[in-house]
C-alpha cells in the first residue's frame, strides 16, 4: 500500500494536520500539491491498494473550488481515502460533503473523515498556534482507528456532516495589496495557487482571480503584502464570538 497525501494549503496550517495524520502510518508518503499552479494533476493515477489523505482548508464553509477543480482531475482508481477538512476555529460547514464528492468523482473510495482546526489564516488571534500539541495527540488517534477501519477490511462510508445543495460561495473578500515595502521580488506571484498576481508587476493583482488564500501574504520576503486594516479590524469583531471558544478535531468513520 503506498501513502498519497493530495493537498491543498496555501499556509501550511492543512498540510500539518495531514502530516501528523500520515506520520502515524509509518510508510513513505507521496505528495500531490493541490495549490501548485504548474502541476498537471491529470497525470497522476492512484491504484485500488493505495491510500490518500485528501486534506483543505475550509474557506466560509466550502472546499476552495480550485481544490476541487484540481482534485477532479486526479485518477482515483478506486483508492480508500480519508478526507480531510481544517477550519479556522469557526465552522467548516458542507465543506466534509462536498469534498466527499469530489472524491468520489475522481474515483476514490472515502473509508474516514477528519475535521481539524488550524490557526485562522486571515485574523491569526484565532486558533492560535494551532495544530499544537494537543491536536497532534488527538490526530495521531484517529489515524491509529483510521488504520485499524482499512486493515479489518471494513468498507462502510462514514456518515459526514454538511448539506446538498451546499451552502453559497462567498466571494473573494479580503484582497491583499502591496504596500511601499515591495521590491517586485515576484515570489508572490510565482506561489500564488490561483495566478492572480501579476508576474511582470508584482504589485497587480487580478481581485477576480484572487481566492483570499494568504499565501502571498505569508510568503512575502518584505512582509509587504496586507489586507485593508479597516476589513480585517470589522471581520475580527464579527467572528469573535464563534471563533473564541476551543473546538476539537473530530473523527467520521
Amino acid at each position: 500500500m503506498s501513502v498519497v497525501q493530495i493537498v491543498f494549503s496555501p499556509t501550511g496550517g492543512t498540510q500539518k494536520a495531514a502530516d501528523m495524520i500520515t506520520s502515524e502510518w509509518e510508510k513513505p508518503i507521496e505528495k500531490i500539491d493541490l495549490s501548485d499552479a504548474g502541476t498537471d494533476f491529470s497525470a497522476y493515477t492512484l491504484k485500488e491498494e493505495d491510500m490518500a489523505v485528501i486534506a483543505v482548508p475550509s474557506f466560509g464553509g466550502r472546499v476552495p473550488a480550485l481544490a476541487v477543480e484540481r482534485l477532479e482531475q486526479i485518477h482515483g482508481g478506486g483508492a480508500r481515502c480519508v478526507l480531510v477538512c481544517v477550519y479556522g476555529n469557526r465552522a467548516y460547514e458542507d465543506t466534509l460533503v462536498e469534498l466527499e464528492d469530489a472524491a468520489k468523482q475522481s474515483g476514490f473510495r472515502v473509508a474516514a473523515g477528519v475535521a481539524a482546526v488550524a490557526e485562522h489564516s486571515i485574523m491569526h488571534q484565532y486558533a492560535a498556534g494551532r495544530p499544537d500539541e494537543e491536536d497532534r495527540n488527538i490526530l495521531r488517534a484517529f489515524a491509529e482507528k483510521i488504520r485499524a477501519k482499512i486493515e479489518s477490511g471494513e468498507e462502510s462510508e462514514p456518515e459526514l456532516p454538511g448539506n446538498r445543495p451546499y451552502k453559497k460561495a462567498g466571494g473573494a473578500g479580503m484582497v491583499p495589496k502591496a504596500d511601499h515595502n515591495c521590491n517586485g521580488c515576484g515570489r508572490c506571484a510565482e506561489r500564488c495557487p490561483a495566478q492572480a498576481i501579476s508576474r511582470e508587476n508584482p504589485r497587480v493583482t487580478d481581485s477576480k482571480k484572487c481566492i483570499s488564500c494568504m499565501r502571498c501574504v505569508t510568503e512575502c520576503p518584505q512582509s509587504a503584502r496586507k489586507v485593508n486594516s479597516a476589513m480585517l479590524a470589522a471581520a475580527s469583531l464579527a467572528l469573535k464570538k464563534a471563533c473564541s471558544g476551543r473546538k476539537e478535531a473530530e473523527l467520521f468513520l
